[in-house]
């Protein structure tokens, strides 16, 4: 017996899906971004729709999960014009992104080069991402969502996002293994840390990233290898080495920790883009029986520091 298969066809007109792009595919793609980011090869987590950039609205500001940064994504479901390659370097300079992402209906070729070009001049701190965004059916079926990635930083891959864990030494495999192991136990069952923090994946960084729903502050919880400490970190992003917003953390520095209920290690680093608020903890990291002990740890004081910097910071 023939076996019957169906027959894939494009949708070339996506308003047949989102009629309108600020008002349906940007709202859409909000909610969706796990599946923009499983194209990319990055773990992305919505800060905010609309975000101003002086005068100018970005359509979503997100952050990058495994390092905290800033990713902008523009998009239209048109094809590509200079006007928006215009506002994606103005919102890419005003959130200080480390990805810059603009996706598209169809990209003109010269588009494709401008990006291809700005990845070549680009280091390895900042990378463009230029995506076309198609719709296909089988048969009669509901049109699925495709992200075609046409343009992407130089040598990269899915897997170069994470640090190549099988070619890498064994403080880069050691970490690895201790952040699977974490979300194979932090995360079971109900508790006031899994209800307020989302899992991500796995990787081989010395950082857990948190959000906390700010694009102004995020979490991370830590694992030092070489000093066997772990902590979890407050840390404000501050663009241009602006300060403001630890400044005014810090002006409440008595109640946050009387509220946290321990002294915090406060680190204002006048040369860094990044302001930390620090709890650390020696510990004994090759005595993989004491792990459990050390997620515990995490997951009570994360949740502890985040109670206790909640109501400032709708301030920053």
């Amino acid at each position: 017996m023939a076996v019957q298969l169906g027959k894939i066809t494009r949708e070339h007109d996506l308003r047949t899906v989102w009629s309108n792009e600020a008002q349906a595919f940007t709202p859409w793609l909000a909610e969706h971004l796990d599946v923009l980011g499983d194209a990319l090869g990055i773990t992305i987590e919505l800060e905010e729709r609309e975000s101003s950039v002086g005068a100018f609205s970005l359509d979503i500001l997100a952050r990058d999960q495994d390092s905290g940064e800033a990713v902008v994504i523009e998009n239209q479901i048109e094809q590509s014009d200079h006007e928006h390659l215009g506002k994606l370097i103005t919102y890419a300079s005003g959130k200080d992104a480390k990805y810059i992402v603009w996706i598209v209906k169809d990209a003109r070729e010269e588009h494709r080069a401008a990006i291809e070009w700005l990845n070549k001049i680009s280091d390895d701190t900042i990378g463009f991402f230029l995506v076309e965004i198609q719709l296909w059916r089988i048969d009669d079926s509901k049109p699925a969502p495709k992200f075609e990635v046409v343009e992407q930083p130089n040598g990269w891959s899915k897997a170069a996002k994470i640090t190549g864990v099988s070619e890498g030494g064994a403080a880069v495999q050691f970490k690895y293994s201790y952040w699977t192991k974490f979300n194979d136990e932090a995360w079971n069952g109900q508790d006031a840390f899994t209800k307020r923090f989302k899992k991500r994946k796995e990787s081989s960084e010395h950082w857990y990233t948190l959000s906390i729903g700010s694009s102004k502050a995020h979490m991370a919880l830590l694992v030092n290898t070489r000093t066997d400490v772990i902590a979890v970190e407050f840390v404000t992003n501050s663009p241009d080495l602006d300060k403001t917003n630890y400044d005014i953390l810090f002006s409440h520095k008595a109640e946050i920790e009387n509220r946290i209920g321990t002294v915090l290690d406060w680190r204002r680093l006048d040369d860094k883009k990044m302001s930390r608020v620090l709890l650390e903890k020696q510990v004994e990291l090759k005595d993989k029986t004491q792990w459990p002990n050390y997620f515990a740890w995490y997951k009570e004081w994360a949740v502890k520091i985040y109670n206790g910097f909640k109501p400032y910071i709708g301030s920053l």
